[in-house]
């Protein structure tokens, strides 16, 4: 049995009982009509199985633990008590209000209190909440808050640069236009030369595209 008709039985952030493969697979099937075209014509015959199938994948955050993630950590570390930044982490992620893409970068900063984490769980934090339908600024968040809970580092800091196809490809038709969103907790929103420290940080860095 193929992996979109194995349902996962519950919803972790709602608790709901989550469809099977097949009712999702009719629910493609009806946007496909609303759209205004024949789902059981040969180029579409598959694509309810296939989005089916991608959303499992574009929302595998809902099965992840974000704060498991972030259990591990190493003490050995000589003393070290300087920011720990993780730069340009790829963002993408689905707007809850029309299902599109956003695609950005997020800056991943603490600063460490007798204990640091692997730098690669950052990332995978980022990816598990990003990984469900969001809004930008509940996203940052989010992520922030739980690096602040799990590892009560002295500071947390989270950015987040990102394009909203909700307002590139509808609405506006605004592309080219990005959103800045940040959450700055500890020693980072209430110390302004270790904020400042860290912008600079952030900003030493060569222009990329956010779609890059």
């Amino acid at each position: 049995m193929n992996e979109v008709s194995q349902p996962k039985p519950v919803l972790p952030s709602t608790s709901l009982a989550r469809p099977s493969s097949e009712e999702a697979e009719e629910a493609v099937r009806t946007l496909i009509r609303w759209a205004g075209d024949d789902p059981e014509r040969e180029g579409l015959n598959d694509t309810p199985k296939r989005v089916a199938k991608s959303y499992l994948e574009f929302y595998r955050g809902y099965d992840e633990d974000p704060v498991e993630m972030l259990k591990r950590t190493f003490e050995e570390i000589e003393g070290y008590d300087e920011i720990v930044l993780l730069r340009d982490i790829r963002v993408e992620s689905h707007c809850e209000h029309h299902m599109l893409p956003i695609i950005g970068r997020a800056h991943v900063a603490y600063l460490p209190h007798r204990r640091v984490v692997g730098i690669s769980k950052l990332a995978r934090v980022v990816n598990a909440y990003a990984s469900r339908l969001q809004i930008q600024e509940k996203l940052t968040a989010q992520i922030a808050n739980t690096i602040d809970d799990v590892l009560a580092p002295l500071g947390t800091a989270v950015i987040i640069e990102a394009a909203h196809e909700c307002m590139t490809t509808r609405g506006v038709h605004k592309p080219g236009v990005s959103m800045v969103t940040s959450r700055m907790l500890g020693a980072f929103r209430t110390d302004p030369s270790t904020r400042r420290e860290l912008l600079a940080m952030v900003g030493n860095r060569a222009p990329n595209s956010l779609e890059a």
